[in-house]
């Protein structure tokens, strides 16, 4: 078990052996997302959102730092620095969504949010194996980008502003997708790959949903719109 954790994994155009620096552009443009997180603790304490909100801002700075450690390390153990914060941080921002956004109570907001990734998370798993490899894995992020999508609708038509930052994070999320998927693909004529370009792309989409955060998150907001009729955030 123990000796497994420290497998190296070489899953990128950039990685040709398990030194230290072999994906050191995948790994520095991990910047990214660090530069996307302080800029949105920078927003949210000039408009003085709240606390959560710029937690979510940390949140994305860990993202970044956690990538930068599996792109450097790049072993079995390290791959959780990358997936955790990134399940974590879509976890947290749907239910952000629904609570101050929508201005939903927590009852249903959770309701909401439960039925939501069994249905989507069944969906994922369903994917056939095919699909999974020659997509690089990236149907592993159908959650969040279907979220993306679903939730900004749900917002929009709650009446809040923030819908269409989520709709213009998936309309950026396809455009980095893209780059994640063909980069196996372009190795022999492009030696480093296209996978940084999935960071620098995700980077600037969790930017937009931290505008998005600074802008309409703070508690109580959606109660102020006329067209949300639920309970608001607390």
């Amino acid at each position: 078990m123990g000796p497994a954790l420290f497998a190296h994994i070489d899953l990128y155009c950039e990685r040709t052996g398990p030194e230290f620096w072999s994906e050191r552009v995948n790994a520095l443009t991990n910047l990214a997302f660090i530069a996307a997180g302080l800029w949105g603790v920078y927003a949210v304490r000039r408009r003085g959102t709240d606390l959560f909100s710029e937690l979510l801002a940390w949140w994305v700075v860990a993202i970044g730092i956690g990538s930068a450690v599996f792109h450097t390390f790049a072993t079995s153990l390290t791959i959780w620095f990358d997936i955790v914060p990134i399940a974590g941080f879509t976890l947290a921002y749907t239910l952000f969504n629904l609570r101050r956004f929508v201005g939903m109570a927590w009852p249903k907001a959770v309701t909401i949010f439960g039925a939501f990734y069994i249905v989507v998370g069944a969906i994922t798993v369903m994917v056939p194996a095919w699909l999974r490899a020659a997509s690089n894995g990236t149907t592993g992020y159908l959650p969040p980008f279907l979220a993306l999508i679903f939730f900004g609708i749900l917002v929009a038509r709650a009446g809040s502003p923030a819908g269409w930052y989520n709709i213009a994070a998936a309309s950026i999320f396809v455009c980095s997708v893209i780059c994640r998927v063909i980069d196996p693909l372009v190795c022999e004529s492009f030696p480093l790959g296209t996978h940084f370009l999935w960071h620098l792309l995700n980077g600037l989409m969790l930017g937009v949903l931290l505008a998005a955060v600074a802008r309409y998150g703070a508690p109580g907001r959606a109660k102020q719109n006329p067209r949300t009729h639920v309970a608001s955030a607390g």
